[in-house]
């Protein structure tokens, strides 16, 4: 695989600066950033591939501009909605497009241990996802949080929005009832600067497991989303994960 054109759109942002310096550590060229539409087209017209760390309501023109250009994109852009992945998933049809709730190469390996967890222990073994992140964050519970509560979901052939349980006791506290059998329980935690801390547990009767990851900085999402998009630009068409990319999938 030869040395990619990394073109970063939401170059200004934090993950922007993050990704220039995996970038040059991973030996591949930084292609430019772009922040505004208007750049776009030309940053794709540039670049092998794009790397989309921006804001939801831009997806729309991003996945526009690879479309254009003929390139891949890899989206970690996170707090999407249903119609988000539905603009991946047709733009998959011409390009390659990696969506991802986290790049962090351990948050994916965590992912697969969750899921064969929760397909062997099964429903009788509670599933509650504790997830602590800096104080600006704005959406909850994290995109990762998220793929960690699909993989036990997809385990046990549930449906992950019938089966969550998110802000227990949020409304003024109380009695909140006791905790419905198969659940998954999420709980979010907001302060500091924590770049991102995500514990599984997984309560059985009279033992416990805990399955957990900690992102000291944002470069361990950085080099998992420059890794990403050298793997993507030898793709065809389609969408990608980053199972596929660890070669979990």
């Amino acid at each position: 695989m030869g040395v990619a054109r990394i073109g970063i759109i939401g170059s200004k942002g934090a993950m922007g600066a993050a990704l220039v310096a995996a970038i040059a550590d991973a030996g591949e060229v930084h292609a430019g950033g772009a922040d505004k539409g208007d750049d776009l087209a030309a940053l794709a017209a540039v670049s092998d591939v794009l790397v989309d760390f921006s804001h939801p309501d831009a997806l729309e023109a991003n996945l526009d501009a690879a479309v254009g250009a003929g390139i891949p994109i890899v989206v970690g852009t996170t707090g999407l909605a249903e119609r988000h992945l539905w603009l991946c998933d047709h733009a998959a049809n011409i390009v390659p497009v990696l969506q991802t709730g986290n790049t962090s190469l351990g948050v994916n390996l965590l992912v697969h241990l969750v899921h064969e967890a929760a397909l062997r222990l099964g429903p009788d073994w509670d599933v509650e996802i504790v997830e602590l992140h800096h104080r600006r964050k704005v959406d909850a519970p994290s995109g990762t949080a998220l793929m960690l509560g699909a993989a036990a979901a997809d385990a046990r052939e549930v449906r992950l929005n019938e089966a969550s349980e998110r802000g227990r006791g949020h409304q003024g506290g109380g009695i909140t009832g006791a905790r419905v059998r198969g659940a998954i329980g999420f709980a979010s935690l907001r302060g500091g600067t924590v770049a991102g801390e995500h514990s599984v547990i997984l309560a059985g009767d009279d033992e416990r497991i805990v399955l957990g990851h900690v992102a000291e900085n944002r470069m361990v999402f950085a080099r998992g989303a420059v890794r990403a998009a050298d793997w993507l630009t030898a793709q065809a068409p389609g969408r990608y994960t980053m199972a596929q990319v660890l070669g979990l999938d």
